[in-house]
């Protein structure tokens, strides 16, 4: 749980509890148990919403972690390519190889 949605959620609960101890007192300033109940309903689905995207997350992580390796690998085959080819090459022909760098 991301520590921002964490604090608002903990936030939202003390609040709504010190609603419902003092809903009597509160009615005439537009504050109803309906309204409470409300806050209530959307606070659980923002937890079950941050609980699906913290599974999702841990889903997501290692692959990412293996997309960066082979983006890691693909990048040094590119880059030891490029110096091989500029080595043996006139800069002239460095486009018709796709290396469209200059020194």
């Amino acid at each position: 749980m991301s520590k921002t949605t964490e604090i608002q959620i903990e936030k939202s609960r003390n609040l709504i509890k010190g609603l419902r101890r003092h809903v009597r007192e509160m009615g005439e300033k537009e504050i109803t148990r309906s309204r409470i109940n409300e806050m209530e309903q959307a606070l659980t689905i923002l937890a079950e919403a941050n609980a699906e995207v913290d599974r999702l997350r841990e889903e997501l992580s290692p692959k990412v972690k293996k997309m960066n390796e082979i983006l890691t690998a693909v990048k040094a085959a590119y880059s030891d390519s490029k110096k091989t080819l500029k080595a043996y090459h006139s800069q002239e022909h460095w486009l018709d190889y796709g290396i469209p760098d200059k020194r």
